[in-house]
């Protein structure tokens, strides 16, 4: 594999879909493309060996991660650091939210193999502490949770490793799905809120604020040990004041690591930044949610649930 393909790992030959977003949404937003800042901006690894060696490994088991199929900014740097997010469940989603890369239709069969082949991956990777997430599964009856602890339950045979789950709604099932995820417990249970209510009906169509707090809370009683932790995304028209409120709710519902960071548009074909925000403000936002009684706070433009995983989960304990 040439540098030029490897540059490119993760860009999809055809877009998930266009025209995704409703005019009568766009109308009240701005639909021009801004200038990225220049304080965004990601470095390219000298070699591509260790890239090369993860992406290997990959496809060795066909396993996806959310770092291609989601195009993060942050992958070359986490590939090249020998570690990456794995998408477990297939890389189709049943939903169709217009800020996220991931292609959406109809799902494939669940491959029961996948947790045997995911511990394994792990064990050749040598990673100490792993993120697992998926696809939204609407079509499943338990929403894809049985799947979820069957990687866990193949996981925890290597000791060696601590286990964090991000997980989707389980929108009709939450309480089935986190009962049965509790039968063998993440080390971190993290469910991102993504932004504020008020913008969900376009940002999360099909999901629920309410619902999606009612998630972490639940959990949290069923397992008081585990940290429970979400994300947001900035930049795609919440307020000030909206962000603060939603920091609030998370913590008035058990969460106590967060991780916020800057909404990128994957392509011209999914929701346009209404804001780049700065660093200062940033770093403002995060004295506001340490203030507030968040044990840890993540904030930065290229913050992702996952990214520096290990490092937030070592500062959790």
């Amino acid at each position: 594999m040439n540098r030029n393909n490897l540059l490119n790992i993760g860009v999809k030959k055809k877009l998930p879909y266009k025209k995704n977003i409703p005019i009568t949404f766009l109308s009240n937003y701005n639909s021009k493309i801004l200038k990225k800042p220049n304080w965004i901006k990601t470095k390219l690894p000298i070699s591509f060996k260790k890239i090369q060696h993860i992406m290997s490994i990959l496809r060795k088991y066909n396993l996806h991660t959310v770092c291609e199929q989601a195009l993060c900014p942050n992958l070359t740097e986490c590939f090249h650091q020998g570690t990456a997010t794995f998408m477990i469940l297939g890389s189709i989603c049943t939903r169709r939210c217009p800020f996220c890369a991931v292609d959406h239709g109809k799902p494939s069969f669940v491959n029961k193999d996948e947790p045997a082949f995911l511990a394994k991956a792990i064990f050749d990777m040598k990673i100490r502490h792993v993120v697992i997430t998926s696809v939204v599964r609407d079509d499943l009856e338990d929403r894809g949770a049985r799947h979820f602890s069957n990687c866990i339950q193949a996981i925890r045979q290597n000791k060696n490793v601590t286990i964090e789950i991000l997980v989707p709604d389980f929108r009709g099932v939450m309480k089935k799905s986190c009962k049965i995820i509790s039968i063998s417990p993440p080390d971190i249970f993290n469910h991102n809120l993504e932004n504020v209510p008020r913008l969900y009906k376009l940002i999360r169509p099909g999901a629920s604020y309410k619902n999606s707090l009612q998630l972490l809370e639940y959990f949290k009683k069923l397992n008081p040990n585990v940290p429970t932790k979400s994300g947001l995304m900035l930049g795609l028209g919440e307020t000030y004041k909206e962000t603060m409120n939603v920091m609030k709710d998370l913590l008035s519902h058990g969460v106590t690591i967060l991780t916020i960071g800057q909404y990128l548009q994957p392509s011209l074909d999914h929701f346009p930044v209404q804001k780049y925000i700065t660093p200062n403000e940033f770093q403002e936002i995060k004295k506001e949610a340490l203030s507030f009684g968040f044990k840890k706070v993540f904030c930065g433009s290229l913050v992702r649930s996952s990214y520096h995983a290990e490092e937030q989960f070592n500062c959790a304990n």
